[in-house]
């Protein structure tokens, strides 16, 4: 279960201001994927640091029911001067999971070689989304947060990447970030739209795809 209970984020652009959330009330369901819709520059990665604690509204508060992956694809959540190796370690204590276990899931999924021993700020912007990817569906989260991701790597790691991400959201919940409405499709059934300071819940995600081309037109 995640509540959004009066919150309000903003950040100072210059001499103006960028209104993230308005005062925002909203109780999301949970056991759903949702696709969280909005037009670039409207603070979807930023929505996403809040539910998950990295990031704290200006006022009210968003409160979570369950264990909520950290936003995945935000680089944030890795820590440069560590190895692989050992930010999986780390995530391992934090989330209270077998360390052995995540760090050979880790390992094989991620596929990064003698780079899994190496810092992290050796690694491309790629090779980051994937360990940060293959740390979070190495843990039973209840709610998971992904941006972009599954869209990270060849065809074959992108195959592997979509087939456990279905696996894991079929007894989770999961808020989805993605330019790829198709893929939206195949994941999600329902959808948050975020416009203008203020987010909205639609059940039906082809009815939330088409208010947000008809937003951007």
């Amino acid at each position: 279960m995640i509540r959004f209970e009066g919150v309000s984020k903003a950040f100072r652009l210059r001499r103006d201001w960028k209104v993230i959330l308005d005062d925002v009330s909203l109780t999301l369901p949970s056991g759903r994927a949702l696709a969280l819709l909005g037009r670039n520059g409207a603070g979807k990665t930023t929505l996403l640091q809040m539910v998950s604690g990295t990031a704290q509204p200006d006022q009210g508060q968003v409160v979570t029911r369950g264990a909520v992956s950290w936003p995945v694809g935000f680089g944030g959540s890795l820590h440069g001067d560590l190895t692989g190796a050992q930010n999986t370690r780390f995530i391992a204590r934090i989330y209270g999971v077998d360390t052995s276990d995540l760090l050979a899931f880790v390992e094989d999924f991620a596929e990064l070689g003698g780079h899994f021993h190496m810092p992290i700020r050796s690694y491309s912007a790629g090779m980051k989304s994937r360990l940060g990817f293959a740390m979070s569906m190495g843990i039973p989260f209840d709610t998971y947060l992904v941006d972009e991701v599954t869209a990270v790597g060849d065809a074959a790691f992108r195959r592997k990447s979509k087939a456990v991400f279905r696996e894991r959201i079929r007894s989770a919940s999961a808020i989805m970030v993605s330019h790829n409405l198709a893929e939206l499709r195949d994941y999600c059934d329902a959808a948050l739209l975020l416009e203008c300071g203020q987010l909205s819940y639609f059940p039906d995600l082809n009815e939330a795809i088409a208010t947000h081309k008809a937003m951007l037109s």
